[in-house]
């Protein structure tokens, strides 16, 4: 076991030796050296963007709609931390395809970026995603770049480029095409160095300055210069730029592209020397990396020739200075209004031909959207209180329902079809009705509840009693329903109404499941499943084969036991017209395993273990007296059997003390509540 100084001793290295890495200097020959052992330090922004995605790995996922990739960069807790993005597969592999075009210039690298969708829909979580993953990138060794400062005589410090540029672009163009050629003649095509634009404004003055003085040998000048390591990052404003529009009366297009320092103009004695200006401008920030814009289409119509220049041309137009070259990955995100203006804004055409959307919906598979409420509650537990199962799955299953659209096919549920979005089988329903069912919306997720809502709920029924040790659905479920009279954005009487039906629909559904919960529970002695299984087994060998069956306590034989077999089959929904085909199946089935020398065993068969389940319970929830709990009476051979039920439900299926008392008593009420009906027919 290492002592605490081996441990301080291997910090301090691993720290120094990060260090040493982060503050590399050279000349600009040392550079030239890297860049031909490496020509990936001199990548695009776009190029940077997509090896970093693509150095997280990828894996190839079936779906309802067919084969996907996933990109693990999106579901990376090391990069994103609590910005784990979940079920947008589609969305971000349209993403990834645009960074690919880009990346190798095909023409995507000329436009801007649009994720448009509702509102709480994970357009800001990509973004900050990418930033932060940028970011990370850049201090590693596969996605180091660099930038240069230059050494001015009289000058007490070096001055660093403004803009962070490539070095190479240090290199006069009439020289350029000549030296990047000669380098990129032992590169493959995939990794040939791609030079365009020219310096900043500041480096271009420096370097007429040093070429001055020294005879026009501009190999002279670049002994002047000293390349670093450029490490991005957002809070110190290196590579990350991020805008937001502001009220219009106090927006400045300043903020995109730098403003004069009229302190310095004094100094320098004109407000057109490139040292009285500040190139702090958010896509002067954003050289070399990425520039989000938020709410983009917000932007005021004079911010939109900046935005057009910079992303057709890679150029902004600094105040009193000529164009200047720009690489950065620009990207923006809006919601559905914002996107209806542009469409009907014929001043915003020529921006509309220059973006490419990437519609990104609401989540429509129940299981990733319940992932979102689990990264948030991790261990069903906050603080104190426990979170009763199926809470989480309910609400996101209610989230679900209301972003889909009602399904044109008659036979089909709503319900249903969000089981056969999530992956489950249904009869009648194969993969290609999923995709005929999505073909027929394609605009399905961008309506409905955000998960935003859903967690503000959830927090509220959490805080709600605080006396309350377990928070259930049906806490979750009132919070939800009571939040829709002053929801925000729902537009019209007739959507809440829906919304209300909805939550109707995921009650029935909630108490179908802790039926079977309970079910399984009261039936979940196996020797008695055992012995329920062997008789079943037994009545069909003998009925199959024509043969009598001994009774066990007489000692004569009989005839097949009828009854008992259908009771067990009707369980499953075998018809009477079926039946033969499911016993031969069922010993058809068995007589496969003895060949291959393995023992039958009911749970091997899903839909057999399903009926014996259901068979047993039914015989044992009256000796249970489950419906006694409602009137609180219960004697104690009862209550000690609702004990060891309650206990399985504690021990199997994560209820604790308090709800599996209340789903007990929520499902003895629904037997005692079938039974007046009975009564009553």
């Amino acid at each position: 076991m290492p002592t605490k100084k081996d441990v301080v001793g291997v910090l301090r290295n691993l720290s120094g030796k990060l260090f040493e890495d982060e503050n590399w200097t050279g000349t600009f020959e040392d550079y030239l050296q890297l860049v031909q052992e490496n020509p990936k330090v001199a990548r695009t922004a776009y190029q940077r963007m997509y090896d970093m995605i693509m150095s997280h790995g990828t894996e190839t996922i079936k779906t309802s709609s067919g084969i996907s990739t996933r990109y693990n960069f999106f579901n990376n807790s090391e990069i994103g931390g609590h910005d784990t993005v979940y079920g947008l597969n589609n969305a971000i592999m349209k993403l990834i395809h645009v960074f690919k075009s880009a990346a190798r210039q095909y023409g995507a690298e000329k436009r801007v970026i649009l994720l448009h969708g509702p509102v709480g829909s994970s357009k800001s979580t990509i973004v900050r995603l990418l930033k932060k993953g940028i970011e990370a990138y850049s201090r590693t060794k596969d996605g180091a770049l660099y930038s240069f400062s230059w050494n001015i005589p009289n000058e007490p410090h070096p001055v660093p480029c403004p803009m962070h540029e490539e070095p190479l672009k240090l290199i006069p163009l009439d020289f350029r095409k000549e030296i990047i050629d000669e380098m990129n003649k032992q590169f493959p095509e995939e990794n040939k160095i791609k030079i365009a634009g020219g310096l900043c404004p500041v480096c271009r003055y420096n370097f007429k300055l040093l070429l001055k003085e020294n005879h026009g040998d501009w190999k002279k000048v670049l002994d002047n210069i000293t390349i670093h390591r450029l490490i991005l990052s957002e809070e110190d404003r290196i590579g990350i730029g991020t805008f937001q529009p502001k009220d219009e009366k106090n927006q400045d297009s300043t903020e995109l592209t730098g403003d004069i320092n009229y302190r310095k103009i004094a100094e320098y004695g004109s407000d057109s020397d490139p040292r009285a200006f500040n190139f702090d401008g958010e896509f002067n920030v954003a050289n070399r990396g990425v520039i989000e814009f938020i709410e983009v289409l917000k932007l005021d119509v004079a911010f939109l020739y900046d935005l057009l220049s910079a992303s057709q041309e890679h150029k902004i137009k600094p105040k009193k200075f000529a164009q200047t070259d720009i690489d950065e990955v620009i990207i923006g995100h809006t919601n559905e209004p914002e996107y209806k203006r542009l469409q009907n804004n014929e001043f915003m055409e020529a921006l509309r031909d220059r973006t490419i959307k990437i519609d990104i919906p609401y989540i429509t598979r129940l299981d990733d959207e319940i992932k979102i409420y689990k990264k948030d509650y991790p261990e069903n537990t906050i603080g104190s209180k426990h979170i009763a199962p199926h809470t989480l799955t309910i609400a996101s299953m209610w989230a679900i329902l209301t972003r889909l659209e009602q399904p044109k096919k008659a036979q089909l549920t709503l319900m249903q079809k969000l089981k056969l979005y999530n992956g489950k089988s249904l009869p009648g329903f194969t993969e290609d009705t999923i995709k005929e069912l999505k073909k027929e919306a394609p605009k399905e997720g961008m309506k409905g509840i955000s998960p935003r809502y859903i967690q503000d709920k959830i927090s509220n029924a959490l805080v709600a009693d605080v006396d309350e040790n377990c928070l259930n659905p049906f806490m979750v479920l009132n919070e939800l329903e009571d939040g829709l009279v002053h929801h925000s954005l729902i537009s019209n009487e007739d959507e809440r109404k829906h919304y209300k039906e909805l939550l109707n629909v995921v009650k029935t559904e909630y108490e179908d499941i802790v039926k079977n919960e309970v079910q399984r529970a009261i039936s979940a002695d196996e020797d008695s499943i055992t012995k329920l299984c062997t008789n079943y087994i037994d009545n069909v060998k003998a009925y199959t084969q024509k043969e009598k069956v001994k009774n066990k306590y007489t000692g004569e034989d009989e005839e097949p036991n009828e009854r008992l077999m259908r009771s067990i089959e009707d369980k499953i929904d075998i018809p009477e017209s079926r039946k033969d085909d499911f016993r031969r199946e069922i010993m058809n089935y068995i007589g496969a395993l003895a060949v291959e020398g393995k023992t039958f065993n009911y749970k091997t068969n899903e839909r057999l273990q399903k009926a014996l389940e259901l068979k047993l319970f039914e015989d044992q929830k009256d000796t249970i007296k489950l419906t006694s709990l409602v009137s609180r009476v219960v004697d104690k051979e009862t209550q000690e059997k609702i004990d060891v039920v309650k206990k399985r439900l504690v021990d199997n299926y994560g209820y604790c003390e308090v709800c599996s008392t209340d789903v007990l008593n929520f499902v003895a009420s629904i037997f005692a509540r079938g039974d007046i009906q009975q009564q009553q027919l």
